[in-house]
């Protein structure tokens, strides 16, 4: 797929101004959003990302338009599985509901640049060194396997990382938050910042972290590093109205961590496999390509993705269903 200079420059301009949409409309009147304007929005963004597939399809083919949406498809459900930990975020740091928009706005645009220069970096090593994919084949299964055993995330799991714990040590933080500024007046005509700062801090360097696998897992899918791009800027656009949206649904997609398990684990093989068809490495099969490698076509990866996705969904939706009525006291009858 070869991507004119000037596309990028389009899709740049176009991320750029919706989210200067989005802060604008944050940081005019911060509020906590309404299921309707939620639902409003994250369906906007589906259907944005939806008819972008499309122009795909209709300019590059069926194949990069699929990778697309595989791509998106694998960012966006991992985005999901992320906002278990930004729930325990906001929660730990008591970020009042109204001011909550403008931490996830922020954090989604230190996540946006952070990504861009993973995925630079990704794109050059894969292009350079076929060798990447057996290491991010063999993380993505590792990753899965840890996923399945030790499941999504709880206030109890979640540790600060060292940028956190660096920044409340070399800042002057106070104790208290002053609207969403991020700096308040420390009471001697002095300026000092607010936790809302740490909290910022915490969701992008967080998304970060997520971005070790989410990155590795849609290179599996796509070496094109456009539509790598495009898939997450928009899986991560709707994701401060989808966190709205879920609230305490996030709590009955008790068997999500286990689809995506699948999901990173299946790619992670692909990958291997990929990288065996181009074998270089001078002690694997002398350095020559793998013939009996099986070539996983990206239809199979799409329909794997959005299979294990959709019985997750259904099996979680399910068992709380159930254990929600086990839970509820049986009516004594009437005398």
């Amino acid at each position: 797929m070869n991507v004119p200079v000037w596309v990028w420059i389009a899709t740049l301009a176009a991320t750029i101004a919706l989210l200067v949409v989005d802060l604008l409309i944050v940081g005019r009147r911060p509020h906590e959003p309404s299921l309707r304007e939620s639902t409003s929005w994250v369906l906007f963004y589906v259907a944005l990302a939806l008819l972008f597939g499309g122009g795909l399809w209709f300019t590059s083919g069926g194949v990069v338009a699929q990778e697309f949406y595989a791509g998106w498809l694998t960012e966006y459900s991992l985005s999901v599985d992320n906002l278990f930990v930004f729930v325990i975020i906001m929660s730990r740091f008591a970020v009042p509901r109204e001011y909550q928009q403008k931490v996830l706005m922020i954090g989604i645009i230190l996540a946006l640049v952070l990504r861009g220069a993973f995925i630079a970096a990704g794109a050059a090593l894969i292009s350079q060194f076929v060798w990447v994919f057996y290491l991010f084949g063999v993380f993505l299964v590792y990753t899965a396997v840890g996923l399945a055993r030790h499941g999504q995330d709880d206030a109890g799991d979640y540790k600060e990382n060292i940028v956190i714990r660096w920044s409340r040590r070399a800042l002057r933080v106070g104790p208290d938050y002053d609207g969403a500024r991020l700096t308040t007046d420390n009471g001697r005509g002095g300026r000092m910042f607010t936790p809302m700062l740490i909290v910022m801090i915490a969701i992008g360097t967080t998304d970060l972290i997520f971005a070790l696998d989410s990155i590795p897992a849609i290179f599996g899918l796509t070496k094109e590093p456009y539509l790598v791009f495009t898939a997450n800027v928009f899986a991560l656009m709707g994701l401060r109205q989808l966190y709205f949206l879920l609230g305490g649904l996030l709590d009955r997609l008790v068997y999500l961590s286990l689809g995506l398990a699948v999901v990173l684990g299946f790619i992670g093989v692909k990958l291997v496999f990929e990288a065996m068809h181009g074998n270089n490495v001078p002690f694997i099969n002398g350095g020559e390509p793998i013939g009996w490698a099986p070539h996983i076509d990206i239809k199979v990866s799409l329909g794997v993705i959005i299979g294990t996705l959709v019985v997750a969904a259904a099996a979680s939706l399910v068992k709380t269903r159930r254990d929600n009525s086990r839970a509820v006291p049986p009516v004594p009858p009437a005398r």
